[in-house]
């Protein structure tokens, strides 16, 4: 299709002088939530396997699946598409089996072996598919292998993405047999941002001018950050879309287009068009309470972003990433987001209600893959798990992290929503685990890649995939992360100075009320650990343990590196744990939970993000700080709280050392303590 260039705006930000480019965007962490996702094993589905054979090694995963979905005729079974080709329906207790081999309908065209979202991408069921039997689905066809002539293309198309009609003869059969049709089909100039998910509003009750409306988001075709077709009217691309699947009004008259679309009439604009200025619209859902869309989003340089997705909304890809300038021709790669002109509102952009930023590693070369992007998820609505109703769930599709905000707080125009990281606890074991535990070996090179995805069910159930292995769980309860009794066997006369064995004593002072590393330490021979702690011995050695105290750093405030530590299950002076407080959470060494184990420490802490962040930072002043430190050895749970919070700022878990003392101190610098209470279960 032609059309005349219609950018949808004129108004183009100058980016600010490269001194003011942003390194950090987002400076706060997502916080750690005390809540725990119980996770039960659902379905795993067969190998399967990218054709051709994939270049990038990311591809080869056990199961390329996307999403679980009912499907929505009473029936009980869910819909599970496999990017190399299969459509799976599963029942609870049953193995999945083949409804339709999706790949085979399309040789030789069909190709899922280039690009990480390329293959049977995404289906999805006409609401009133126990009647008329039809649903939708998106593949990818190399343009080199057809014939067909896409309804949009970019320059130099290299595939095809497609939306296809199915009409089952019997909607109730367990294996597909019928007829379908081509509704439309957009060419592609890169191999990655396509078609991401195709969806109806569950919300939509029939009459309503919603009601098997079918929307499209589509991505930018990944051909690189100087694309302006985003905020080009005439194409589809980098937009949303909402069309009429059983309409035929549109220029290929096979599909409708809804009048109340927000651009319907507007000369040089495509009709289909519903929002505007996307890179990669990965994943979209609506709040079953409220019918609000939200939109997970896949930033380029630094933003990971929810949006609320309202008719007519611009969300400003590539003149914006996130709330931020973003500059497409920078003299230096790495100057590339900026803050927002004073005049931002006559630009006319919506700005995410959540989001989180990449924080690579130090000496990153600014064009790289940093390996974070989110994976939009749902406002939970179900029965089954009350701690998550009406927060918005959803993660890392990287690295595994499951995240939430409360959907109450995701607000347009309003601050960024306080995003939570969520425990998860494997139901056949009881043990707490990271997704990389559930999901097996990554990637071959990226050993640690989840590829998480999220689905729900009829009655809002959650439920939690991974390609990594091709399985299912469903989200079945929630536990609160360490949250067993220590025990009730109190220490007596903690402070009294005679109950401290310090490393080097001439660098302490015991005054009764407080325990005062005066004299900073220096490095000892043996492995990596704090240079200086002194034990409590008073009482017995605990396995299960509460520790509570007041801290403060004697160290100025513009010594970044500042800390203090809480010892506990200390063994031996090279067999311990410890609790580092710093004001720095930028380093491996500081702001965690680590483990000496006659070897140099270890960060053992879920918040480390194994590149450049750790939990926030835990004291940035001279004041008094209250912290708790609770170590459970029989599940290995550690929690680390600041301030009173009820939820830990730090959490790890490991069984290596199941009893020890307790004991104050830090790497190089002045600290004190007061106000201690040690409560436990005496170990045997």
């Amino acid at each position: 299709m032609t059309a005349a260039a219609l950018v949808l705006s004129t108004l183009v930000a100058s980016p600010a002088r490269a001194a003011d480019a942003i390194d950090d965007p987002i400076p706060t962490e997502p916080e750690t939530s005390r809540l725990g996702l119980v996770l039960t094993e659902y379905a795993s589905f067969p190998q399967s396997f990218p054709d051709p054979a994939p270049t990038d090694r990311r591809l080869m995963r056990t199961a390329r699946i996307n999403t679980i979905m009912e499907v929505p005729d009473g029936s009980g079974r869910r819909a599970v598409p496999d990017l190399n080709g299969n459509l799976y329906v599963v029942r609870d207790g049953a193995a999945p089996s083949v409804y339709l081999d999706v790949a085979a309908q399309f040789q030789p065209q069909f190709f899922s072996g280039r690009g990480l979202g390329q293959g049977f991408g995404y289906v999805t069921f006409h609401p009133d598919f126990r009647r008329t039997g039809v649903f939708y689905t998106i593949h990818t066809e190399a343009a080199a292998e057809t014939t067909a002539t896409p309804d949009w293309q970019q320059t130099g198309t290299i595939y095809h993405g497609v939306i296809t009609e199915w009409d089952a003869t019997d909607p109730a059969a367990d294996t597909f047999a019928g007829t379908h049709r081509e509704v439309l089909r957009i060419g592609f100039g890169g191999q990655i941002h396509g078609i991401q998910e195709i969806n109806f509003n569950p919300t939509a009750k029939r009459g309503d001018r919603d009601y098997g409306m079918l929307y499209l988001a589509v991505g930018d075709g990944g051909i690189g950050v100087r694309n302006d077709d985003p905020q080009n009217l005439a194409l589809p691309h980098g937009k949303l879309l909402r069309i009429d699947p059983r309409g035929t009004n549109a220029a290929n008259g096979r599909y409708g287009i809804p009048p109340s679309n927000p651009f319907v009439g507007r000369a040089g604009a495509l009709g289909e068009i519903y929002a505007v200025g996307f890179r990669d619209p990965h994943r979209f859902s609506w709040d079953r309470a409220t019918g609000r869309m939200y939109l997970g989003h896949i930033g380029e340089h630094a933003i990971e972003a929810i949006y609320e997705v309202r008719a007519g909304d611009n969300f400003g890809w590539s003149e914006r990433e996130g709330a931020f300038v973003f500059d497409n021709t920078p003299a230096d790669p790495c100057d590339r987001i900026f803050p927002l002109p004073a005049d931002d509102e006559r630009y006319g952009y919506e700005y995410p209600v959540a989001a989180y930023d990449h924080n690579p590693a130090p000496g990153w070369n600014c064009t790289s893959d940093v390996g974070v992007a989110v994976a939009g998820g749902f406002v939970y609505r179900g029965r089954d798990v009350p701690a998550l109703r009406g927060k918005y769930v959803f993660g890392d599709l990287v690295d595994g992290r499951v995240l939430y905000t409360e959907a109450s707080e995701m607000r347009r125009g309003r601050d960024l929503a306080t995003i939570h990281r969520l425990h998860l606890y494997d139901a056949a074991t009881g043990a707490a685990v990271r997704m990389q535990d559930l999901s097996g070996p990554g990637a071959p090179g990226d050993p640690n890649r989840v590829d998480l995805r999220f689905g729900t069910d009829a009655a809002g159930e959650l439920y939690i995939l991974a390609k990594a292995n091709g399985k299912i769980w469903k989200v079945t309860g929630t536990r609160v992360f360490a949250g067993a009794d220590a025990g009730d066997t109190r220490v007596r006369d903690t402070l009294r100075p005679s109950n401290w064995a310090p490393v080097t004593p001439s660098k302490w002072r015991f005054t009764g009320r407080q325990v005062i590393l005066a004299e900073a330490g220096v490095a000892r021979p043996g492995p990596r650990r704090p240079f200086e702690y002194a034990v409590l011995t008073a009482g017995p050695r605990f396995a299960a343990v509460d520790i509570r105290a007041s801290v403060r750093l004697d160290e100025p405030v513009e010594v970044t590196n500042r800390d203090v530590i809480i010892v506990f299950g200390y063994r031996s002076d090279t067999e311990f744990y410890y609790a580092h407080l710093s004001t720095d959470n930028t380093i491996y060494p500081h702001n965690g939970i680590f483990k000496v184990d006659n070897a140099d420490r270890e960060r053992i802490d879920y918040q480390w993000n194994g590149r450049s962040r750790g939990a926030n930072p835990a004291v940035v002043d001279t004041r008094w700080h209250d912290v708790r430190v609770k170590h459970l050895p029989a599940s290995g749970e550690i929690a680390v709280y600041v301030d009173g919070s009820r939820d830990p700022l730090m959490t790890a878990r490991d069984t290596t050392f199941g009893s020890g003392r307790v004991g104050f101190g830090s790497f190089d610098n002045r600290g004190r303590l007061r106000s201690l209470t040690v409560t436990g279960t005496p170990a045997p």
